[in-house]
């Protein structure tokens, strides 16, 4: 039996009992549970156009104040996949086994939460709820709900969106609404209502809708449930459109949970797009599908299915704060014999779980668990982090080597070194790449150790393969913080969006030289506007098991390509400019490939070629697209089929801000070269050649919007073609938050001495009042006649060494632009 058979056997079974109200004691339901596929289509990050809510909006999930902390605890699930007999897991002696196991290990560091998984359940009762397995539970499933919570533990359930046929054709009453019967609960004509096909949609427009899940929540919460599980959540769980949505039901059954405070976590990779919703009604999301490998009595799980949540938590981390969190599936560290991982591997997922403060439930059988895997599991720094609530970004995923960092309320940062390249690498953190300036102490957190101080970074030394180093970096006095305008620190009131092209991305761009000499009847070629990104640019992020393949003779940009052999494996790759190009082989062993541009589903195009047309057809573009706004884009490539997927180059396009964008200089009658910029003289931040730069003044000169390159430097060039890289700023990490209604507000508390903001002046922008403590004490106008990025607009000196709040309100103007914030330690 082939993986992937057994996976959807495994998922099948498990599903087949979970929905509430599936099948009913004597009923025969007249559809059958469609298996799902082995890897549902993977939705990629993205970044939704939504209201940024205020602090105090983050508690409106079902748990309430419960929901402060990312939780911690154990699911079943890991195990019902690696055991043969899954079921085993969820009974009741298993349970019990498992809350004991917690209770003598790791209880005492937090973990208190026993989730049960799938298959639960085997009918329901006269009223359509579902009852507990009498097989799995001979003595009452409130037995084991007594124990764990007699353990001091916390209970959780499993539960799907729908109704079964079985249910609609019992036409049964209602749990206190005897006037609703469940045949009238679906949408007519009958809509699926989850991934699988078990159950059918139901319709919120009646009331009795709501009221049979009222039903069902007021029975869990008599049980004394304290979590639920919700699984195939769409838009997302393998749907890329709104073919399948169950948002209704999430806003059901968190309505139905919140008198109970029932913990709402759905499930299984919820769509980005929608993140406002899953924050108004849950208290959690799985934002991948799942970490299992599903290699049954083998291992628990794999490397790639970790390295894969990289470039997701790169768009979701914004999302996640006290009363919502991301969930990036169980945690399965506990076992080395089992869990399919490295030790260092081990290690990096403990951290990834931890600095992103995703709830911390692991998968492993708690009475196995070995020494090395509780040492990772019960480090108290390390959970420090994950309790902490402050999820980290990354400085960049544009390599392989990644840090990530969050700042914290007492000014100190973690900051993770994540190895994910295929070497031992060295790493270093700059203090400017997190927007410190200043001495900082550091320790390392998982050796809790301290390191001592550094003046303007740490270098990590000889960081294994997928391995990490986690450090607390602590300013020291008089240093400076600049806090980016996403940082979750920064509050906004009313209605905010996240760039939608009101941003300015810092961007480079070559004046290609032909260098010349008339004397000599020598020429030189000048280059094209297109940038050729070849596959082994160190900037493309692999995601899985890629492999790279040179001197193939077979006629590849540069004679190589990168290629793997696994679904959904991927590349990215983050460019500045208007429109890209996929170019690969097509070929018989190759298939279909999964484009996202900015985290959003584009198509699937194939790479497959019939036989009869051959095979290795190189520099093949099977997909393009030339419209986009000038700006920061990401494209995305996952692959779907196929016995590979390659990557030969992707072709960059970039609206020029050069005019012209190359020139000829001829040594023989050496004269200026000039070229006027699109943008304001001030964006220019400088000229470089090779990454040395050029002197303003000498080298070249800047008389409004004419640059003029001296020819005196270019003489001094060798004959050939020339590459002078101008380069333009951009807004503070190329993003901001703009708010178009007066009144919008944004607020950043801090401890400190001084604070400082900085913005775009540009012509659709007017006046903001700016406070600190309540107070006004300034209207900035932020109006200009040109778009000037990170101005300096505000700043304020000799505060009392205290906590303040700097408060900004727009006044009038088009639009308010937030970029940075900066503040000052006492001395």
């Amino acid at each position: 039996m082939t993986r992937s058979v057994r996976k959807r056997m495994s998922r099948a079974v498990l599903v087949g009992l979970a929905g509430a109200g599936l099948l009913a004691t004597g009923l025969t339901p007249t559809s059958s549970a469609v298996p799902p596929p082995q890897k549902p289509t993977v939705q990629a990050a993205a970044t939704p156009k939504v209201q940024t809510a205020a602090a105090t909006d983050l508690l409106s999930g079902p748990a309430g104040d419960k929901a402060l902390k990312p939780y911690m605890g154990w699911s079943s699930y890991s195990n019902q996949v690696y055991n043969p007999n899954g079921g085993s897991w969820i009974t009741a002696a298993q349970l019990i086994a498992q809350s004991d196991a917690m209770h003598s290990k790791l209880q005492k560091f937090g973990y208190n939460y026993i989730n049960i998984d799938a298959g639960w359940n085997d009918g329901v009762d006269a009223y359509g709820r579902p009852t507990p397995s009498k097989k799995l539970y001979p003595n009452g499933f409130q037995a084991v709900v007594d124990h764990i919570h007699a353990n001091g533990q916390k209970v959780g359930l499993y539960s799907i969106p729908g109704i079964s046929q079985a249910l609609i054709d019992a036409n049964l009453p209602v749990y206190g609404a005897p006037e609703c019967k469940t045949g009238d609960l679906p949408v007519r004509p009958l809509q699926k209502a989850d991934y699988w096909g078990i159950g059918f949609r139901l319709d919120f427009s009646k009331p009795c809708a709501q009221k049979y899940i009222d039903s069902i929540a007021d029975l869990f919460g008599s049980w004394g449930l304290d979590f639920l599980k919700f699984d195939s959540v769409t838009p997302g769980s393998g749907v890329s459109d709104l073919s399948l949505d169950a948002r209704d039901d999430v806003k059901a059954w968190s309505q139905a949970l919140t008198k109970h405070k029932i913990w709402l976590e759905l499930s299984w990779a919820v769509d980005i797009n929608y993140a406002d919703t899953w924050k108004q009604y849950a208290n959690g999301w799985r934002i991948e599908w799942d970490v299992e490998c599903y290699c049954t009595g083998v291992a628990y799980t794999s490397w790639p299915n970790i390295n894969r949540l990289f470039p997701k938590l790169a768009d979701w981390w914004r999302y996640a704060g006290p009363g919502g969190w991301n969930d990036l599936d169980s945690l399965d560290v506990g076992n080395g014999q089992m869990d399919g991982l490295t030790k260092d591997e081990r290690r990096t997922a403990a951290t990834l779980w931890a600095v992103s403060a995703a709830p911390m439930y692991i998968g492993n059988d708690m009475t196995k668990l070995d020494s090395y895997g509780l040492s990772l599991l019960t480090n108290p720094e390390v959970i420090g982090v994950n309790q902490a609530g402050r999820p980290a970004q990354p400085v960049s995923t544009k390599t392989n080597r990644q840090v990530w960092y969050s700042l914290n309320p007492d000014n100190s940062y973690t900051v993770a070194l994540f190895n994910l390249g295929q070497t031992d690498a060295d790493m270093t953190v700059n203090w400017s790449d997190l927007g410190l300036t200043g001495a900082a102490k550091v320790r390392d957190l998982w050796a809790r150790k301290d390191l001592g101080q550094f003046a303007s970074g740490f270098t990590g030394k000889d960081i294994p393969i997928h391995g990490v180093q986690l450090l607390k970096v602590t300013p020291q006095k008089g240093s400076a913080i600049r806090v980016n305008d996403d940082d979750l620190r920064v509050s906004y009131d009313g209605a905010w969006q996240r760039n939608n092209n009101f941003e300015v991305p810092a961007v480079s761009e070559p004046l290609t030289v032909a260098v010349t000499d008339s004397s000599q009847a020598k020429t030189a070629d000048v280059g094209s506007r297109t940038m050729e990104i070849n596959n082994d640019n160190s900037q493309i992020v692999y995601t899985g098991s890629w492999s790279q393949s040179t001197g193939r003779g077979l006629g590849d940009y540069k004679d190589d390509v990168a290629w793997t052999e696994t679904d959904g494996d991927s590349f990215s790759y983050n460019f500045v400019g208007t429109g890209v190009d996929y170019v690969t082989e097509t070929d018989p062993g190759q298939g279909d490939v999964d484009i996202y541009i900015d985290g959003q589903f584009k198509q699937t195009v194939s790479t497959y070629l019939d036989p009869s047309q051959g095979h290795n057809k190189p520099q093949q573009v099977v997909y393009s697209v030339s419209d986009l706004p000038n700006g920061s884009h990401t494209i995305r490539a996952v692959k779907k089929s196929g016995q590979f997927m390659l990557l030969d180059k992707l072709n960059i396009r970039q609206e020029s801000l050069l005019n012209p964008d190359s020139a000829t200089f001829d040594k023989g009658a050496p004269a200026d070269v000039s070229v006027q910029i699109g943008r304001e003289p001030g964006e220019l931040a400088g000229i470089s050649k090779a990454g040395q730069d050029l002197v303003k003044g000498t080298d070249y000169t800047v008389a409004g919007n004419v640059v003029t390159v001296k020819a005196a430097y270019l003489a001094a060039q060798a004959v050939g073609s020339v590459a002078l890289d101008f380069r333009f700023r951009g807004d503070y990490r190329d993003d901001i938050h703009a708010a178009q209604a007066n009144g919008a507000a944004v607020s950043f508390t801090f401890t400190g001495t001084g604070v400082g903001w900085s913005t775009a002046l540009a012509p659709d922008q007017g006046n903001a009042d700016v406070y600190i403590d309540g107070k006004l004490v300034k209207r900035v106008n932020l109006h200009g006649d040109a778009r000037l990025t990170n101005q300096q607009v505000f700043n304020a000196t000799g505060l009392k060494n205290a906590q303040h709040t700097l408060r900004i309100v727009k006044v009038d103007g088009d639009v308010l632009r937030n970029d940075a914030i900066s503040y000052t330690m006492a001395k």
